[in-house]
């Protein structure tokens, strides 16, 4: 097929004229059978490089995809053009991913999404054996590469497939966000033969700017005064699930229209929400990066981080998701000296320590494990523990080996020691990136030419667009009038406890406010640890505050407070002004029968399920029957010890437990 032939058939089933250069240099490759590494820029059209070849192929194409959002858009689009396409992920139940397997094996679909993750299901593995292969796809290939500023281990998996693959067999890899060493790390994993294409990243439409700050206050001013003033709807990336909270109820407070989305969201709600931003429902969504990679909105008109990203790379792939239209796009980056504590943190948890390789080392010795077994036996987090058994299976210290239908991890016998040189150089190398992206918000270079020439597209020009290169720049006044608007939004929010459960009567509870908040997190502290004596007054009157607006309707029959582990009498003396306050009675009668350790020393949910797992008794047992309990703590956490309890008073016929606290941690919230 030559190029005007497939124009033809473009034409005819996509709707478009004609391929860009590099997209038909990509599809002639594929068409012959070759590895490809496609490197072009968001909303360049990289998915057409193998949906077009994959509509030639007389059998199934099969792309590899992180992105569930990506996959269902894409979908829409195809079988609106009545190809035959579906995806098999977490989010479906098991028998319809087992019917679109079916379907896949009969060579009734086109092209098939999958996640990474799926290739170690039994089902998938069996199924590959009889459909009819003609073409694998890898999209965020920079997933492949430990050098990628998103690697994930089960990207690995991918590679070991398509070493097995017969010479001949078209491979496509794309990325939109690939530097030099990345491109290389790919093109060698992939194979000696693999082609390296790369596009000119440049986004001629987008006008970027970074505004410094002295204080989150500030950032939060500089929205509250310019959002409505910026054209379209756009997306506000922050830091933490935590920060997509407080910023959007800032904004819910000043009457702007927005709403939150992080990771830690169900699936049905982070659906409705993308649906939402596709169809301009709000004025921005306030998210964590779990938003954006996959979605399909052209006119994404702005994009605000609150919070810089870890790297240039990461920035780039960010403030990509917008302005895929071509239109004017405003991209806008706050910067606080004390920001880069954030990224720093997320480099120290990202790779984790030589010790606890080794604790798990150690672990796998004395007996095969799970993974739940090595997160309990190790004190490690889940994610720890999957990066470190991905990094010690491929140094061959340790096999997977199936045991009935679950996996065990093994000591290999006569294994290497473990090589850590690789981990120091990674962690190098991201503490680098992270000083680059420092250095970017200093510079007085031109912005875009920053990214371009770090991502690896040498000779781009100046875009005559960022703030630099027009000498037009960006500050922040307060003023008293919105010192007090920030100061009675943070008097009027308070955190919800998320612990209700479907088992029993524990209901969602409130805190007065983020255990961060400085002067909350100082008093609670200085309470608990510097013998500073009972939890102030005005804890105290911010937690009723938080208890009026939350359960200010809601009836209580009785007050139960939380046994101490090391704070003596604070949470039981606080929790008898609260029912002095309300004119509640108080019980002391839920006592703990077994030692328990703080709920801060364990890293995982596992181990602080496990610490307080049967700790609690409530007599006599008729004490709470029929009643409607509000149960009283100093801090919450994981939340373990009041679902806990919760489920123990519903066991004893409370009929409703409601928690109240002084204040939430950030805990876990780092994540996405």
């Amino acid at each position: 097929m030559n190029r005007n032939e497939a124009e033809q058939k473009l034409k005819k089933t996509f709707g478009f004229d004609n391929f860009y250069d590099d997209q038909w240099s990509t599809i002639e490759h594929i068409l012959k059978g070759e590895r490809i590494l496609l490197i072009e820029k968001t909303g360049y059209g990289k998915s057409l490089c193998y949906q077009f070849p994959a509509t030639h192929f007389d059998g199934l194409t099969v792309v590899f995809s992180p992105l569930i959002a990506l996959m269902r858009d894409q979908l829409k689009n195809l079988n609106k053009l009545g190809i035959p396409a579906k995806c098999i992920n977490s989010e479906q139940e098991d028998a319809e991913n087992d019917a679109i397997i079916n379907e896949a094996k009969q060579g009734k679909l086109k092209l098939l999404y999958i996640a990474p993750e799926r290739q170690e299901n039994e089902k998938w593995i069996e199924a590959t054996r009889s459909m009819n292969l003609k073409m694998v796809v890898i999209d965020e290939a920079h997933c492949i590469s430990v050098w990628g500023h998103d690697f994930r281990p089960a990207f690995r998996r991918i590679i070991n497939l398509v070493k097995l693959l017969p010479a001949g067999f078209p491979v496509l890899a794309t990325t939109a966000t690939a530097t030099k060493r990345v491109e290389q790390d790919i093109v060698e994993q992939m194979g000696g033969n693999t082609i390296s294409i790369r596009g000119n990243l440049v986004r001629p439409n987008f006008k970027m700017c970074v505004v410094k700050v002295q204080s989150e206050e500030e950032k939060m001013v500089w929205l509250g005064k310019n959002l409505e003033k910026l054209p379209g709807t756009g997306v506000i990336y922050t830091g933490t699930r935590v920060n997509t909270e407080i910023y959007s109820r800032w904004l819910e407070y000043l009457k702007l229209s927005s709403i939150n989305y992080n990771a830690g969201l169900d699936a049905a709600s982070r659906k409705q929400i993308e649906d939402g931003l596709l169809a301009n429902k709000w004025k921005c969504v306030v998210a964590t990066n779990a938003l954006g990679m996959g979605i399909d909105k052209p006119d994404i008109r702005f994009i605000i981080h609150t919070q810089i990203p870890a790297s240039l790379v990461h920035y780039y792939q960010e403030i990509g998701r917008a302005g895929r239209d071509g239109q004017t796009t405003y991209l806008i980056l706050f910067y606080n000296e004390d920001d880069k504590s954030l990224p720093q943190a997320f480099i120290d948890g990202g790779r984790p320590s030589p010790e606890k390789y080794q604790r798990i080392i150690d672990a796998i010795k004395k007996e095969p494990m799970g993974e739940f077994q090595i997160t309990r036996a190790t004190n490690l987090t889940r994610n720890q523990v999957r990066t470190i058994k991905a990094d010690l299976i491929e140094q061959g210290i340790i096999n997977e080996v199936k045991s009935g239908k679950s996996k065990k991890y093994m000591y290999k016998y006569g294994a290497p020691a473990l090589n850590t040189t690789a981990f120091q150089g990674l962690r190098k190398a991201k503490i680098i990136d992270l000083d680059k992206m420092i250095d970017y918000v200093h510079s007085n270079d031109c912005r875009m030419k920053i990214l371009c020439d770090y991502l690896g597209d040498n000779g781009t020009a100046k875009c005559e667009q960022c703030d630099n290169d027009l000498g037009e720049y960006v500050h922040v006044t307060t003023g008293k009038e919105w010192e007090e608007k920030i100061e009675a939004f943070r008097s009027e929010y308070f955190p919800v406890l998320e612990v209700a459960s479907e088992k029993n009567n524990l209901i969602n509870g409130v805190a007065g406010s983020y255990y961060g908040v400085s002067t909350v997190g100082a008093a609670i502290h200085r309470s608990k640890y510097d013998y500073g004596g009972d939890f102030p007054d005005f804890l105290l009157k911010l937690t009723l505050k938080a208890f009026r607006k939350h359960f200010g309707k809601e009836k209580f029959d009785i007050i139960i407070y939380v046994p101490p582990t090391e704070s003596g009498k604070l949470v039981e003396n606080f929790a008898v002004k609260i029912a002095m306050t309300l004119g509640m009675p108080i019980s002391h009668n839920l006592k703990k029968i077994h030692v328990t350790k703080p709920q801060k020393v364990f890293q995982n949910s596992l181990l602080k399920g496990d610490n307080v797992t049967g700790a609690f008794e409530f007599k006599p047992e008729s004490g709470v029957r029929g009643k409607s309990v509000l149960l009283i703590d100093d801090i919450c956490d994981s939340g373990a010890t009041i679902k806990e309890i919760g489920k123990l008073l519903s066991q004893l016929g409370a009929i409703k437990v409601a928690p109240l606290v002084i204040a939430k941690t950030v805990g876990g919230d780092l994540a996405g």
